[in-house]
Formats: C-alpha cells, structure tokens, sequence
C-alpha cells in the first residue's frame, strides 16, 4: 500500500457540517445558508460526543461563545481573513476574557483571565468566535500534552498514543472534527509536532507576524501560529491572525498585497524543494518516515516540481538552540513568585535551571551562530523555495512516555532532543509548517517539515500546498480510535 494512501475510508460521525472545511463553512456563512448559531451547536455536540476519548478541549465556554455569535455584526467587510463566525478554539496558554487560563499548572488551575490577549482580540475582530481552550503541558514545555490539571490528552488514530505537544490538544481538536480552525503556539516544535501526529496541518510563523502579549516580549523564539485541516484554511487563519500591533515590540505588518489565502488557491505546481533527509546528521530517522518524505517528493516531482537534494552546514545548531531556548525560561521566571514554580513539573524545573546557570559567553556564542545559521539558510533559499525535511524522526510512543529517549538504536539524554528537527526554524526566525503526506501500514499520520524563506510565509504556503495536492491531501477529521482502557 502506497504510504499516501489510506487502506480504507475512515469513520466520521459527526455533524456534516464539522466534517467540511473552514473555508467551505465561512462560505456557507457569508451566504448565509448557516449560521454561527447552527456552527455552535455542531461543534459543542461533537465536543461532547468525542471529548471523553480524547481530552483535547477541557474549557469550554458556550455563554461566551454564543453571545459573541449574537452580537456579530451583519454586513461586515469581506475581506482577507474574514471568518465571519465561524467557531475557534484557543490554547491554553493564551488569555481569553472571563474564560480559564491554567497554563496547565497547578497554581494557575482557578485562574480566570480579565482581558483577552491582543491575538484573540484580532481574532475575535475578524469574526471567529471563542468556543473553548484547549490542552497543553505545563507551561507548554515538553512534546507530549499532558498536565496536573486536566490530565493527558490522546491521540484519535489510537488513544494509546502521544498526541505530542504542547499544541496537542489544538491538534486533536481539528483532527476529531471539534473545530474548523484551531490556534497553536510553538517554539521546539510544539504545533508543528502535533500536527504531524494527528494529521493536521500547522504553521509556524515568522516572529512577531501573529504577535502576541508578552513579559519577555524581545525573546522571538516561542511564537503563536494557525493549525487547520488542510493548507487553504491555515492561510485563511493566517489571515485571521496577522497584523501589526505597535505594543509588541518584534510585531509587524503582513504583506500588503494579495491574501495568504489567495496565495493558496494560485499554487502552482512546478516549485523547487531542496531535501535533507537528516539535516546532514542532525538527528535519527525511523524508516517509515523517510521513506513517506521521498515518496511525496516523488509525487511533487511527477507534478513538475523539482527536488534536490542538499547538506546544509548546521554547525553548532544543537547546543545554540538550547542556549535561546534555556534563555527564555530563565527570564520567563526571572519574577515568579515561589508558589507557582513549586508546583513545575521535573523537566521544566531542570530547563529553568539551565537558562539561569548560562554565562555570558554562552549567550553571545549562541547569538553569533544563530547569525552564521540564518546566512547559511538565506543562501539555501536563494536557489530554492524551501527547504524539506521532517517534522519528527519518530512515530509517536505511548501517552504515558513523556519524552523519547531513543529512535533506530540511538539514545537521547535531554528530553527535547528527540524534537531536534524543529530547532532549525526557530533558531533561525524562518516560518515552517508541518503538511499531512499519508499514513502508515497501521493507519497512522505521516508528516514532512518545509521551511521557508525569511518573512516567506506566501511562499511557503504555496509550496505545501502543492506538496499537499501531489500526494492526495487534505484529509478528513476522524471519530478516534479508541484502544485505551478508561480515560
């Protein structure tokens, strides 16, 4: 069986309405053929019918949700990103007011937010409309979602599985068919290994393009980004949420021509993709994953793409993207009160304890390379129009498995360093986005990694829907696969 092909139709359940695509619903909408109301009652019962399997959105918010869908004003300007009301759901690591924001951590558990974060107030401004939060670790730190608040959250193509993270319960939500669109933060990964596990698609932007509020607002690592079910409606979100805040201080303004969207639905075939299966050695790779990768290039390359292989020189790209990386943490907590870092789980203790042990010369050594590493890639990118590899070197493990230690016999000692695909993109600030390519012999995603040019977003869009046409994509939301005992 191709690796791009199901061995069967998968089952979905629910209302027909989930089961179609954002942009297809927000047409549905602006003719008014539906309604925001008809989409809340279709999302909050595929919630409660899959939810207990899953535990992908914890906090709803249906009083919130439905008075927004009221006061939604009519006549309102078409324009790109206008979502018109359709339903989104929101991480848990991101304010929304009068709603629970945990963090995933103990100390936050009863923490109701006064005021939205500005991304969720543009988000709101374009017409999405707030129905719940979704699950993440604590403090969105590590790449399986799990919490001592909520709990874990599974994976739909079987629930013994990791979901992966910390977007993981974003992920879930679009692959169950709960929401149409779903909002993801990343910084080692943690929309773009979701994404891949539960076969979405997710987008990490160039920084400061989705900006959000911050206490470490010059650190441009972590950023906010777009998870949706096929590559036209991530650049319609990415429309949604984009635009220049002058209170952020790495924020500006999207392109001023044309849509992301638009961008999408132009796609040509005949792009140029240059291939790394490893990243020259960066990390191991499971068989079934390069073999998934090469297929779907083949598949480009049948399409009139061109693929060609290359070995970019990642010198020194590990150890500086631990040092950004131990950096943010340490000034994440710099004023944190001794009550809520009691509560933090080992590994997030131990990452906060590396930022704080760095010297000075750990700091510039990092802030000269990520230079060198950005050059490097700026020329890659010069001849080609992105770059590809994978997203994971892995299939998922079991949920209870919080972090892999060892992929094809070679063993990892750090619990991010299972995730070193992701660090290239977030050291760099070039925007990245993870694309469905098939699935395996067991019914499980598969997923490729394209990195784009600097602030290359349309590009990059572009191409991963080209990559995602090639290879028979976007794929349908699914009810779970329930393989777990309990929940």
């Amino acid at each position: 069986m191709p690796l791009t092909q199901r061995s069967k139709a998968p089952t979905f359940s629910g209302p027909e309405l989930c089961s179609k695509e954002a942009h297809e619903v927000v047409a549905l909408l602006k003719s008014g053929e539906v309604s925001p109301q008809d989409l809340l009652q279709a999302t909050y019962d595929r919630i409660a019918s899959v939810e207990p399997a899953v535990n992908a959105m914890p906090i709803l918010c249906p009083d919130r949700a439905g008075a927004a869908a009221d006061a939604l004003p009519s006549g309102a300007p078409d324009g790109p990103g206008w979502l018109a009301g359709l339903p989104v759901a929101i991480k848990d690591l991101t304010p929304v007011a009068g709603v629970l924001c945990t963090w995933g951590t103990r100390a936050m558990a009863d923490n109701v937010a006064e005021k939205s974060d500005p991304l969720v107030a543009r988000i709101e401004a374009t017409g999405g409309i707030v129905i719940g939060k979704t699950n993440t670790p604590e403090f969105g730190a590590g790449g399986n979602t799990f919490n001592a608040v909520f709990g874990k959250t599974r994976n739909p193509y079987d629930t013994t599985m990791n979901a992966a993270g910390s977007s993981g319960g974003a992920a879930v939500s679009l692959a169950t068919g709960e929401v149409w669109l779903s909002h993801g933060s990343d910084h080692g990964g943690s929309l773009r290994t979701p994404a891949a596990y539960n076969g979405i698609v997710g987008l990490r932007p160039s920084p400061g393009l989705c900006a959000s509020d911050s206490e470490i607002g010059f650190i441009t690592e972590g950023q906010q980004g777009p998870m949706a079910r096929s590559v036209r409606d991530c650049a319609l979100f990415l429309d949604a949420m984009a635009g220049f805040d002058p209170t952020i201080p790495s924020s500006f303004p999207p392109p001023c021509e044309g849509s992301y969207e638009q961008a999408v639905i132009a796609a040509p075939d005949a792009v140029r993709i240059a291939f790394s299966p490893d990243l020259g050695g960066l990390s191991p790779v499971e068989p079934v994953i390069d073999g998934a990768i090469r297929d779907a290039l083949r598949a480009v390359e049948k399409n009139g793409g061109v693929i060609e292989e290359v070995t970019p020189d990642l010198t020194a790209l590990e150890p500086t993207y631990h040092t950004l990386r131990g950096l943010l943490w340490a000034s994440a907590f710099k004023r944190a009160p001794e009550s809520l870092t009691r509560h933090f789980k080992p590994t997030l203790a131990e990452n906060t304890a590396f930022g704080q042990a760095l010297t000075i010369d750990d700091i510039t050594e990092a802030q000269l390379n990520r230079t060198t590493l950005f050059k490097t890639m700026t020329a890659l990118l010069g001849d080609f129009d992105v770059l590809a590899c994978p997203v994971v070197g892995n299939m998922p493990r079991p949920v209870d498995v919080e972090w892999v230690d060892e992929v094809n016999g070679v063993r990892f000692d750090g619990y991010m360093d299972w995730l070193r695909f992701a660090f290239l993109a977030t050291t760099t600030g070039l925007p990245a986005i993870s694309v469905p390519i098939g699935f395996d012999d067991t019914g499980m995603p598969l997923a490729i990694q394209l990195i784009g040019p600097h602030r290359g977003e349309s590009r990059l869009l572009s191409v991963a829907r080209a990559v995602e046409r090639a290879v028979g994509g976007p794929f349908p939301p699914i009810d779970p696969r329930v393989t777990h005992k309990g929940v």
